[in-house]
């Protein structure tokens, strides 16, 4: 368990934020003086939705109905002065061409995961009602590769059974030994009913203050 509390994870996230800037390339990334949380998952996963509970606002990140649409990294400070920075990363694609879209994203990111000493973890985001797939799997390998610290959040838990999600979280340990890189918990949310959000705060900033998570 991190060791941060759910009041002091909640003031934060309540607090100011701001949106930075997109950045295409690694040169257009701000200094990296500050620790870096970053977020990933497939186009269509509910990333944007996720954000805007994290920080208890609506439009700190755009959601739409098409997939793919965040094609940057976009960047944000949290706190004031900020203590730490959210990262929103390009989808990496959605069931129609996973292989293809695998490969975009790898090379539009993977330079940012292996050159950026300051991120302290990526949260792979999985659509419960869809599990962990081969896609999923193949991003885990490249977090692997980039011997970066990611763990595991299920979305959308509103959208299926508990017995399922206990599945999920039964399942997972046979699947995450194989991958070295991966935290060995999961976490569970839910924007639209706003469960797992306080967990989910106290989570991010563990990582960014190198204290563990959940």
């Amino acid at each position: 368990m991190t060791g941060i509390s759910p009041r002091e994870a909640n003031r934060l996230f309540t607090g100011p934020i701001a949106f930075v800037k997109s950045a295409p390339t690694m040169d257009d990334l701000p200094p990296a003086n500050l620790p870096e949380v970053a977020f990933a998952g497939r186009s269509n996963v509910g990333k944007s939705s996720l954000l805007n509970a994290l920080t208890a606002r609506k439009g700190l990140a755009r959601t739409s109905n098409t997939p793919g649409r965040t094609q940057l990294l976009n960047i944000f400070d949290v706190g004031e002065p900020a203590v730490l920075r959210l990262v929103d990363m390009p989808g990496y694609g959605y069931a129609e061409a996973p292989k293809k879209m695998v490969d975009a994203w790898k090379r539009a990111v993977f330079d940012y995961l292996r050159g950026r000493a300051n991120l302290k973890r990526v949260l792979l985001l999985i659509d419960s009602r869809r599990g962990i797939g081969k896609v999923d799997e193949d991003v885990m390998d490249i977090l692997d590769s980039a011997a970066v610290s990611y763990q595991i959040v299920l979305t959308k838990t509103d959208k299926v059974k508990e017995s399922w999600v206990a599945k999920l979280r039964e399942d997972l340990p046979a699947l995450l030994k194989r991958h070295p890189a991966s935290f060995p918990s999961l976490l569970a949310t839910s924007s639209e009913k706003n469960h797992g959000i306080e967990e989910l705060r106290a989570a991010v900033l563990g990582a960014a203050k190198d204290e563990g998570g959940v």
